[in-house]
């Protein structure tokens, strides 16, 4: 393999999901060249299952896209130490208002490898709980319940194009649906 040698790191700004950084990299031919760096803490996220089958999803308005999208629950870690488990149901009961005691590892994903460390960490949750959404003041959040195939189908049309919702998703129906 060949080597790629980071010289530097520079902090262009921090922001509060974010850090953007230029990085200066020597790359195998000797040339040296910046590339752009997005720093993340990490999130985690839950694919709630009911006693039905159905899954919860968060309907909620994203900025980036100017539109509304239909995903799992989710949301950034606290901090870098934060364990995923504890935030995946700290998610799940802030968005949809249910609790859950079962929360298992589906699957872990890199979001966006070309420029981002973005980890998030993908739990399966059941035996939920009722309660009320604990929802932060900027979040305006509707929960909806769906058939697996439904949810597939509305990938599949283009109708859900988030990568960790898809990636969830695909993986609950192989793991748990798949005879």
């Amino acid at each position: 393999m060949e080597e790629f040698k980071r010289l530097g790191r520079r902090l262009v700004y921090q922001g509060s999901i974010i850090d953007f950084y230029k990085d200066t990299v020597q790359v195998p031919n000797g040339n040296v060249v910046e590339w752009d760096f997005i720093g993340h803490k990490g999130a985690a996220a839950v694919v709630p299952v009911m006693e039905d089958g159905k899954i919860l999803m968060v309907r909620q308005f994203r900025n980036a896209l100017d539109r509304y999208t239909l995903e799992i629950p989710a949301g950034g870690l606290n901090s870098v130490s934060e364990p995923t488990k504890d935030a995946a149901a700290r998610e799940l009961k802030e968005e949809t208002g249910y609790d859950s005691d079962h929360l298992e590892l589906l699957i872990s994903i890199r979001t966006t490898v070309a420029f981002c460390n973005e980890k998030i960490d993908i739990y399966v949750a059941d035996r939920l709980q009722p309660g009320s959404q604990k929802l932060d003041e900027d979040e305006f959040i509707h929960v909806e319940a769906y058939e697996v195939e439904e949810l597939c189908q509305m990938i599949y049309e283009g109708k859900i194009e988030d990568s960790k919702t898809i990636s969830a998703i695909m993986s609950y129906k192989n793991k748990f649906c798949t005879p």
